[in-house]
């Protein structure tokens, strides 16, 4: 007997599929930061909020006034996990109190990537998020098998040259998909 071991989908994205209808991941891209035996994380990176760094700012360090430019640096829905916290994901080389090097990209979980971004110091590429998606052990795996999800390699120019809105295309097109074309309807054979 073969041994096969698992699959895991760490440092790729994850393409809802169209006729996913969980509106948490509804027509998302999400970026996974980690799979394993135990389960998943990711963020979602085509999901602008309304709030900017600018607001962010203004709560963390209100005795500053924050930077004209912050107002057009979006923060975007990560994920429907602690929404109150913010993850930042960013090229690698820059090292903050918090930051996780996940080859080629790292992430950064600690205020100080935020004044740095905010100061013109920090990371000129990045993506900032409040809130993560999780998936318990065998979750994740679950729904690749009822195909709400595909998934592709990670390519840093769609999370950081692309506009939000297109990311999920762009990706899809890395794999010859147009997901306009794809029925809505799931199904086995």
């Amino acid at each position: 007997m073969k041994n096969v071991s698992p699959s895991y989908l760490k440092h790729q994205f994850l393409i809802a599929m169209p006729h996913m209808h969980d509106e948490n991941f509804a027509q998302t891209l999400t970026y996974i930061v980690e799979h394993n035996a135990n389960g998943a994380m990711g963020l979602i990176i085509n999901r602008p909020q309304s709030l900017s760094l600018a607001d962010v700012l203004e709560q963390l360090r209100p005795e500053l006034p924050p930077p004209a430019r912050c107002k057009d640096i979006p923060i975007h829905l990560g994920g429907p996990v602690q929404t109150d916290r913010g993850f930042v994901l960013h090229p690698s080389g820059q090292v903050f109190q918090a930051t996780v090097d996940l080859g080629g990209i790292s992430l950064s979980t600690s205020q100080d990537v935020l004044f740095s971004i905010a100061d013109g110091y920090g990371p000129d590429q990045n993506l900032i998020t409040l809130g993560y998606a999780g998936w318990d052990a065998g979750q994740l795996d679950a729904e690749f098998a009822a195909n709400a999800w595909l998934n592709c390699a990670f390519d840093p120019a769609i999370l950081f040259e692309v506009e939000s809105e297109d990311r999920l295309d762009a990706a899809a097109a890395k794999l010859g998909v147009n997901l306009n074309l794809l029925t809505s309807q799931a199904g086995h054979a």
